[in-house]
């Protein structure tokens, strides 16, 4: 059997690289201290490709949470003393032994999130490269000042308990990305995944938890598995020094109000309104191609989806026609068949959400280029639609969907398409499509966003900071900016002259 070494306070360990010993078909628990977490309660999830229960998970209570926040505030006081290069060791040995489960976690995604199996491979694989990706990223001591006088320096150290509420449409990913960051850098932390109303996506994260006790000392990663008041709890528990939370804008300020009693510190990646902007001088079929996968990735479940669709009119039809002629070849079904492009919405309530869109259809004679019916069947499935140059101030336009559904609009001048993508109270991404990169770039620079890409959409790196402007969220995460997202800053002032 192979194994590798990890640095464990201070001493040398073996540890084992064959696949770990972990059920991916039952027992799936909150973890508290180190150990399964029993509750008197349940609930179960639902496979959203044929609405067929899945197994039960726990139903915590707010004693659970102040067992759990103790029993981190415990870990803490160690785990934030061992020393980086071992807290690393242990990140990347952790990676190792998902790496390991690949197949086991990319199941689990597709049967509660309800991803095809090329978009659960994908997002299995980025959650573990970006572990790995961070575990690179260091935050030195900066020396501000240094002469025969005195020595400034600033350092950053962690917060302690940090609370992490994980969505429904990202749940591996986006567990990662934030457990991560918060190990490296000294804290511990309690995952909430996605369990609200009902248990949307807490699989994945339950099992998470569950392997990384193999990994770190009890109260250093715990999951918590609740019903609508535990993210109240979570968000206003005085022994909570962090929330990281990914969702809808309307919850993270539900959430910045909570936290505001302790101030706590919060970083929100909320929810975006993304245009495209397409200029004339492209290849218009291959951008069609790419736009359409970028608008309806995910069944449109992902903040950073294209949303609105701006195309300079002396192109517009064409553009339209290709565009519609991409999306008449996705393949909607169950994500767990070969061949699926895309997936069923992921639960009830945003499959309701999103056929109020299509009520709007006929209410407001919306005209549909493509798609613009919810036929029956066993799961929230939902046909990719787009509306042809909807009115500006339509829902479709103004709001964000988070489904299948987009308008696709039509522009005259450089200055006004500009004016009307900044038109929005979010900023998440955009994206400028354009031949002439000096000219896109112009463009780009003037957009009202955290996140704007030329030639491409939804292109990320763990080792680049990422969070919206206005509101799309507060702080970042990801990349050096997002480790100090975890830490308070602390200058030390070093003067040289002993006093006698």
């Amino acid at each position: 059997m192979a194994t590798t070494t990890v640095a464990i306070n201070g001493n040398s360990a073996a540890v084992a690289l064959a696949k770990p010993a972990i059920s991916f078909t039952d027992g799936f628990v909150q973890i508290i201290d180190g150990k399964a977490s029993p509750t008197k309660e349940s609930r179960h999830g639902l496979n959203p490709a044929t609405k067929q229960p899945k197994a039960p998970v726990p139903l915590c209570t707010k004693e659970d949470l102040d067992r759990a926040v103790e029993a981190g505030k415990a870990a803490y006081r160690t785990w934030s003393k061992v020393p980086y290069e071992e807290r690393r060791a242990k990140v990347l040995a952790y990676c190792d032994a998902m790496d390991k489960l690949h197949t086991e976690f990319r199941d689990l995604l597709i049967s509660e999130q309800g991803k095809p199996i090329p978009q659960a491979t994908a997002e299995t694989d980025a959650a573990i490269f970006w572990m790995r990706a961070m575990a690179d990223i260091t935050l030195p001591e900066d020396v501000i000042e240094d002469n025969e006088k005195r020595s400034v320096i600033t350092r950053y150290v962690p917060l302690g308990v940090v609370g992490a509420i994980v969505p429904w449409n990202f749940p591996l990913l986006l567990a990662t990305g934030k457990l991560a960051p918060a190990l490296l850098t000294g804290n511990v932390i309690i995952i909430k995944p996605s369990v609200t109303l009902s248990p949307f996506t807490p699989y994945c994260g339950l099992k998470l938890t569950e392997l990384a006790q193999q990994f770190f000392p009890p109260g250093v990663v715990q999951s918590l598995s609740g019903d609508d008041n535990l993210g109240p709890w979570l968000t206003s528990h005085p022994g909570i020094d962090k929330i990281s939370f990914t969702g809808s804008t309307n919850t993270g300020k539900m959430v910045v109000k909570s936290a505001s009693a302790t101030l706590k510190r919060v970083t929100l990646e909320l929810g975006g309104n993304d245009p495209a902007i397409v200029l004339p001088d492209v290849n218009v079929d291959k951008v069609a191609e790419k736009v359409a996968f970028f608008a309806f990735l995910n069944s449109g479940q992902i903040c950073l989806n294209l949303k609105r669709i701006y195309v300079h009119e002396s192109i517009f039809d064409q553009f339209r026609d290709a565009l519609v002629k991409h999306v008449k070849n996705f393949s909607l079904g169950d994500g767990s068949q070969e061949g699926i492009t895309h997936g069923p919405l992921q639960n009830k309530m945003q499959f309701d959400r999103v056929k109020t869109f299509f009520d709007d259809i006929e209410s407001q004679g919306w005209k549909v280029a493509v798609g613009g019916k919810i036929a029956p069947s066993n799961g929230y499935f939902v046909s990719p639609t787009i509306i042809d140059r909807p009115p500006e101030n339509s829902r479709i336009v103004v709001e964000e969907p988070f489904g299948p559904i987009v308008p696709l609009l039509s522009y005259k001048s450089e200055e006004e398409v500009i004016e009307r993508a900044n038109n929005t109270k979010l900023g998440l991404g955009a994206s400028i499509w354009c031949n002439d990169i000096k000219k896109a770039e112009r463009i780009a620079r003037q957009i009202q966003a955290g996140t704007v890409w030329i030639n491409t959409h939804f292109d990320l790196s763990p080792s680049a900071p990422f969070g919206g402007h206005k509101e799309s969220g507060i702080g970042t995460e990801w990349g050096t900016n997002g480790l100090k997202g975890f830490c308070n800053v602390q200058t030390l002032f070093l003067n040289k002259n002993i006093v006698e």
